[in-house]
Formats: structure tokens, sequence, C-alpha cells
């Protein structure tokens, strides 16, 4: 279970939001390494190629959800694929744009109100995959920053933009506890 409340403060370092995020989901940092990945869609489970690009977009992927306070169940997913959409997909290749959009997509149907609050939320965003925001960071560097810090590349208020506790996928230790 995660150390932080939602939203993660502004004060932690990404490196504890991140490793909190990936706890209390049952995610682990050697799944980014894996030749394929666990995904679910309407409540099924199944695999995904986890490509050089793929891995790179996940790994940025967990830190909008820490910068944001968007949650992994599925209307957190939908909220925060529509975040990254209106923000922009410039750097990712189409298999990983096709899983963005599929998520906002999941999300619109699914969560309308959530997911086009998100979609709105994304106006300023500036996704980690977008020529710019790294900038002499890269990815270990950006662990090295507070979450507020992250916050502000990526354009997102301090206090984050999630509304509420985060939401955990069904398979979440937490979720699977309750």
């Amino acid at each position: 279970m995660s150390d932080f409340a939602s939203p993660i403060p502004a004060g932690a370092r990404v490196r504890e939001g991140r490793d909190a995020y990936l706890s209390e989901n049952g995610f682990t940092l050697a799944a980014y390494d894996e030749p394929w990945t666990k995904a679910s869609f309407a409540g099924v489970d199944f695999a995904v190629p986890n490509t050089k690009k793929h891995r790179w977009a996940i790994m940025l992927h967990d830190l909008h959800h820490v910068a944001t306070g968007y949650g992994t169940d599925i209307a957190g997913e939908g909220e925060i694929s529509a975040w990254e959409l209106r923000g922009g997909l410039r750097g990712l290749d189409l298999y990983v744009s096709a899983i963005v959009m599929s998520g906002a997509l999941a999300g619109l149907l699914l969560h309308p109100v959530r997911t086009l609050r998100a979609f709105k939320a994304g106006k300023r965003a500036r996704p980690l995959w977008t020529k710019g925001v790294q900038e002499g960071a890269g990815y270990e560097g950006l662990m090295g920053l507070s979450v507020g810090e992250l916050r502000e590349r990526l354009g997102v208020p301090a206090q984050g933009v999630a509304d509420g506790k985060r939401g955990l996928h069904k398979n979440a230790p937490v979720a699977a506890a309750v």
C-alpha cells in the first residue's frame, strides 16, 4: 500500500512517488523489461508486446500517474489517457498512440464526465514524451526531482489534477484486500 495519500505530496521525490505507485498497484521495476506486459480491457486480462518504444512510454506514463494523481482503475486510465491525448502524442509510435487513444475512448464511453474533465485539464499538459520536457534530464534525472518540480514540467497544478482518492485496478494488492 502507498505511504502517500492522494495526491502524492509535491515535496516527495519522483523516485519515491513512482515506487509508491508501483507498490500500491502490484507493479515492479522488473516488469518494464519483460518482453510482454499485462493489460486488460473490459475486465479481460491479456498480454501485449513490450516493444522498446512501449517500454519507454509506459515508464513515462507511470510518472504521469504520479504527477496527476489519476488512478489505475478503468476510470483513472481513461482520465490519464485523455490527459495524455490532449497534451499530444508527438514522440510516440502508432502502436503506443493507439493504446493511448483506446484508453481515452474507453474512458469516454464508460466514464464520460471524468474523461472529459481530464481532457480539459490536459489543455496545458506537456507529456514527458513530447519534445523538450525531458531536456537535460532523461528518465533517471527525473527521479531526483520533487513531484512538484515534475508537475511544473508537465503543466500540472501543484496539487495534481485528479479529484479524490486514486482508484486502483482490480488486481492491485490493496484492491484485492478490500
